[in-house]
Formats: C-alpha cells, sequence, structure tokens
C-alpha cells in the first residue's frame, strides 16, 4: 500500500483528501500545519507529499524545499495545492513535480499521484 502526507490547514479539505485517497486504497497521513508535520514521525517516508503553499504557520514552498533537501525525501514527488498561487510561482519557489489549483478535481488528483508513484 503506498503512503500519502498531505499538509492543509483547511478540515474540509483535508478530510476529503484523506477519505477519498483512503478509498483508492492508500495510507493517508494529514497534517493541519508545519508544526504538526515537522514533529511528524521521520522513519516513515511517503510515496508522495501533498502540501497546501498557504499554511497557518508557514509556506508549503518552504516545506517543499525541506522535503527536497533531506537525503531520505529528496526524491519523493510533492504535489503543491493552492487556490491563489500562481503554477509558475510554485515552481520557481520550490521543486514540486506538480501543481494543483484549487478547486481540484479528485480525478485530476488521482491522475497526477498514478503518475508520479508509477
Amino acid at each position: 500500500m503506498k503512503t500519502i502526507f498531505i499538509v492543509e490547514d483547511e478540515t474540509g479539505i483535508r478530510d476529503a483528501l484523506q477519505l477519498l485517497l483512503s478509498f483508492e486504497d492508500y495510507d493517508v497521513r494529514s497534517f493541519s500545519n508545519a508544526k504538526t508535520f515537522n514533529e511528524r514521525d521521520k522513519t516513515v517516508v511517503p510515496d508522495v507529499f501533498i502540501l497546501d503553499v498557504m499554511l497557518p504557520d508557514g509556506s508549503g514552498t518552504d516545506l517543499c524545499n525541506q522535503i527536497k533537501q533531506a537525503p531520505e525525501t529528496a526524491n519523493v514527488p510533492v504535489i503543491i495545492i493552492s487556490a491563489h498561487a500562481k503554477s509558475e510561482n510554485v515552481i520557481n519557489a520550490c521543486k514540486a513535480d506538480e501543481f494543483i489549483a484549487k478547486p481540484f478535481d479528485i480525478d485530476d488528483v488521482l491522475v497526477k499521484i498514478e503518475n508520479l508513484t508509477n
């Protein structure tokens, strides 16, 4: 079973992603802010990270840079989601593998995850 870590402060979006991805047979672990994400069990390395850009205590692009700089997670795909940021700005700010604009189509999210994990 593939593992996905989600960092999203909006409860509705986080819960919806967690539920829908769980139905697709993913092990999903979600975090509501950068602090709880940074306090996670770092011995568990997911197959994909999904990060919101705007968090109450940080930025998804900063988290993306941390992930890509750490040797144990440098090769793990990162998907950035945002209602406000533009794709090119995000890609310039960090080495994200994919960008998804909110509101998003869950089928589009699933296709991007499949493409990144196969």
